[in-house]
Order: structure tokens, then sequence, then C-alpha cells
């Protein structure tokens, strides 16, 4: 069997992938360093429904064995609204797309590379009139506790 260019590149890729500590697992590609730092390659991470919804998908990037204060993921908001009271600080970065957040009767829009913090207690409804991609942190990272 003959191995294309591309081929090769995919199983050197998938190769130092496992090297580094992840293969690929969870549906995104990460490095890790011994020393704790991570790279995270935002466009490989395949987001899953959230709460059985097809509209809003979700998929968390670190553990709390690697990030024990802080978590991030990326969330995508497709065509669709749904509130949510947090129960700890976030910060969403749009990645690309329309988001808006509605806090009473007022909505901030947020476009590529735009930046919103949410304080703990806020009841806000996340929304898209299109397919918005953002990457979330929040603190604390166990915040299901």
């Amino acid at each position: 069997m003959e191995w294309t260019k591309e081929q090769l590149k995919d199983v050197v890729e998938q190769v130092l992938l496992v090297l580094n500590g992840n293969g690929g697992v969870g549906g995104f590609h990460k490095e890790a360093d011994p020393s704790g730092v991570l790279l995270v390659r935002s466009g490989t991470v395949k987001c899953e429904p959230f709460e059985g919804r097809s509209d809003v998908r979700v998929k968390d990037v670190t553990t709390l064995a690697e990030a024990p204060r802080i978590a991030a993921g990326v969330m995508e908001v497709e065509k669709t609204s749904f509130p949510w009271t947090l129960s700890y600080d976030e910060f969403d970065v749009v990645l690309s797309g329309t988001l808006e957040i509605k806090v009473g009767e007022r909505t901030y829009t947020g476009r590529a590379g735009d930046i919103f913090y949410i304080p703990k207690g806020s009841s806000i409804s996340f929304s898209s009139p299109d397919l918005a991609r953002y990457v979330y942190v929040t603190y604390p990272a166990d915040w299901n506790s």
C-alpha cells in the first residue's frame, strides 16, 4: 500500500498527539506540557448536544485534574435562545457568528473577537440568530458542586 503525503501527515500528527497526552481523545486536539501548560486547537473541538438539545452544543476542553481552579470549553448556539442562571463567574470569547446575551430587557450583541463577562448570580438568556461559536472560561472550575 502506498501512502499519500496527506495520509502520512495525518498519521504523524496523531502520533504526536498521543505522545503529548491527548491523542485526539475527546473530540479535539490538545497538547499538554509537563509544566501544566495546555494548548487546545479550538478549531478541532467537536461540540456535543447540551441537555439533549441539538441547537445548543458544548465541549469542556479542560479537566479538574488539569485546571482545578478554572475551567474552559467551547459552546455553540444555533438559531435559538435559552435562559441560564450562573452559579460561577464566566468569560465568553466569540469565535464566530453572533452571540446575544439578554439581561432583563437589554440585549448585548457580540461578534468574532468580542468578549463577554458575566458575573456569578446573573440570570441571562444566551441566543444567536445564526450559529455562534464561542469559548467559555468559568471560575471556579468545579461550579456544579
